[in-house]
């Protein structure tokens, strides 16, 4: 936390400090049935709701209910909130919120020195102990020494807020996490009245549950504002943002919402086949919710149905997309290779996660990078786009529509598990401001042949099935150029495979030029791709308030580059490129421009930290170049 003003102020009798700081990072700890996601999420909308700018990072274990207790099943929410432009979730807690031992244990080496601990003491007893694989009592053994530590008993202060309610004891224990956020709201001087809104809406048919979790909010603000546990509050001011209409937004609802608008921009009705993934499920939650805008969501039986089902959409006039993650990605595989081959458009969204096979299924990674550039049999080369933030999904599925049905190609869409779960402020745009996409079906029959090809793109024409006189065949074997007959010529596989590769590098007249954030030639230039962009922006900006001299520039199109991008790489002494994986897009472009690319790699599930990008900066400009 940045204090920027502190002022003294009258809470029953005594004097709180109120400190008004720039910004505060809240992390929420406990087991996966604790509600912790919930609780910070409805911190996150309440702060939005203010005007912070803010940043979110839920973290939870892959199994849907995890062993209670234990490090493995440690779920939590982190959420960033500023009065100035963020970027990131920050790299280390200024709060943590334990619900139990392995709450405590696993995240406390996160947090910021000094910082605050706010524990459930009613978990830390033998039991819990045990659970967690201690010995001793964390709050007892000099763990949490050097932290300002406050041992609240959250279930006993719930079970007595709700001695009168008509709930049974295990039902009033899972409001605790209510009391916890009534906390927080006290602490950081947050309003309760949106949260009471939301549970009386959530719990309208349930109205004791509703009336219980409401209390227990209340309950945890008034034990704050009552006691004397704390003797500071903390203020954030709302952000000086662009003026307009926010609301917070995580990348698949984002996702989602830029596939529905960029069908009506298209006029053409949205087609997902999909099959439930973590974490891409929610494209699917959020699209058939959205019937009304005529979509028509179709929960496959598989990862193969779905997207062939997509297929058949778009051959049949529709806007076919299909969702995933990269195992089921690896599964449609052959079925991306006939999108390819009959030129038909596709939307193919590729939430990352932590690989190989199953892997680690919430958590996030940029793994995926080689299977969307080759992972089809043959030479089937696809236009590859990134998103670079949650609310960048939305911009992100508009400019893969265009492509999709200006080139007829599919395209792949990657974002992953930090994008996708995580959420910031996003601005409305005007609805006329958004692209047209409004694309002409072959309705003459005159001279039609499918694969006679557009001069500028090269596409093919849109014959919808049972317009007369447009009959043509498809399928995946290979096409006659122009008349779309099965082929087996070798000269005209050759023809047919030198075209569909043309008809991608043209999509390069639709990437725009790459944008380099400082000098456009130096020392040292940044390149990211995807959810590294946070990261590196605040990287790059405290760099350079250290007195380094470092530009930035990311990769929003993946495949084709922008058409300059060859320059700007060379108009740079070094060039670092931050990635969770192993360097994929290095090795790339250390192939396709023939210079070294600086890798800094991190496979942990978790993003970057901004200190771990700066960090490596000024070993760089310090003349330290070996490769990490």
């Amino acid at each position: 936390m940045t204090t920027a003003v502190t002022d003294p102020e009258e809470h029953n009798g005594r004097e709180v400090t109120l400190e008004k700081v720039a910004d505060v990072v809240i992390r929420f700890a406990g087991d996966s049935g604790d509600g912790m996601q919930l609780t910070g999420g409805q911190f996150t909308s309440t702060s939005a709701m203010i005007g912070n700018d803010l940043s979110t990072l839920p973290d939870y274990p892959a199994e849907i209910r995890a062993p209670q207790g234990t490090l493995a099943g440690v779920s939590a929410f982190q959420v960033r909130i500023a009065d100035y432009d963020i970027h990131t979730p920050g790299d280390e807690p200024d709060v943590l919120v334990a619900m139990n031992p392995a709450a405590l244990v696993k995240n406390l080496g996160d947090l910021k020195s000094n910082g605050v601990v706010i524990t459930n003491s009613d978990d830390f007893n033998a039991r819990n102990l045990k659970k967690a694989n201690l010995e001793n009592n964390p709050l007892e053994d000099g763990t949490v020494e050097g932290y300002r530590v406050y041992q609240v008993p959250l279930g006993t202060m719930t079970r007595r807020t709700l001695k009168d309610s008509p709930l049974d004891s295990k039902s009033q224990e899972r409001c605790k996490n209510m009391f916890a956020l009534g906390m927080a709201y006290w602490m950081f001087n947050r309003p309760l009245e949106p949260t009471i809104q939301w549970l009386e809406q959530k719990f309208g048919r349930k109205p004791d549950v509703a009336e219980a979790n409401i209390k227990v909010l209340k309950a945890g603000w008034n034990y704050c504002d009552i006691t004397q546990i704390f003797q500071v509050r903390y203020e954030v001011e709302k952000a000086q943002l662009a003026p307009g209409t926010y609301r917070n937004i995580s990348g698949n609802s984002a996702l989602a919402i830029g596939l529905v608008a960029a069908s009506r921009r298209s006029g053409l009705p949205l087609f997902l086949g999909a099959y439930p993934i973590t974490p891409a499920s929610d494209v699917l939650h959020d699209l058939a919710a959205l019937k009304n805008f005529g979509v028509t969501t179709f929960q496959a039986e598989d990862e193969i149905a779905a997207v062939c089902a997509a297929i058949g959409a778009s051959y049949g006039g529709a806007l076919g997309v299909t969702a995933s993650s990269g195992p089921g990605i690896a599964l449609k595989g052959e079925a991306l290779g006939l999108a390819m081959m009959v030129e038909l458009p596709l939307i193919v969204c590729n939430v990352q996660r932590g690989g190989p096979s199953t892997g680690l299924p919430t958590k996030t990674e940029q793994s995926d990078l080689f299977q969307a550039f080759y992972g089809r049999n043959g030479e089937a080369p696809i236009p590859v786009l990134a998103a670079s933030s949650p609310k960048d999904c939305f911009d992100i599925a508009l400019r893969a529509c265009k492509i999709a049905v200006k080139y007829m190609v599919p395209v792949m869409v990657l974002t992953d598990g930090y994008i996708a779960n995580g959420s910031e402020p996003w601005l409305l745009p005007k609805v006329e401001e958004l692209p047209d996409l409004r694309t002409d079906f072959c309705t003459d029959p005159e001279d039609f042949h499918p694969y006679q090809r557009d001069e500028k793109t090269l596409s093919r024409p849109w014959a919808v099935p049972g317009t007369p006189g447009l009959e043509h065949r498809i399928g995946g074997l290979e096409k006659e150029a122009v008349t779309g007959n099965v082929s087996y010529d070798a000269k005209n596989h050759q023809t047919m495979t030198d075209l569909r590769a043309a008809k991608v590098e043209r999509i390069v007249q639709d990437v725009p030029d790459l944008e380099v954030d400082g000098d456009a030639s130096g020392e040292l230039l940044v390149l990211g791709w995807g959810s590294t962009c946070g990261a590196i922006t605040g990287a790059v900006n405290a760099a350079r308030l250290q007195g380094m001299k470092v530009s930035r520039a990311h990769l929003r199109y993946l495949n084709p580059f922008p058409s300059n991008l060859g320059q700007v790489l060379a108009s740079f002494k070094q060039v670092l490129l931050p990635e969770m994986n192993c360097g994929q897009l290095a090795l790339i472009l250390q192939g396709t421009y023939m210079r070294e690319i600086i890798s800094l790699n991190k496979m942990e599930g978790k993003p970057f930290y901004r200190h771990e990008i700066v960090s490596r900066i000024q070993e760089l400009l310090e003349g330290e170049t070996h490769v990490h």
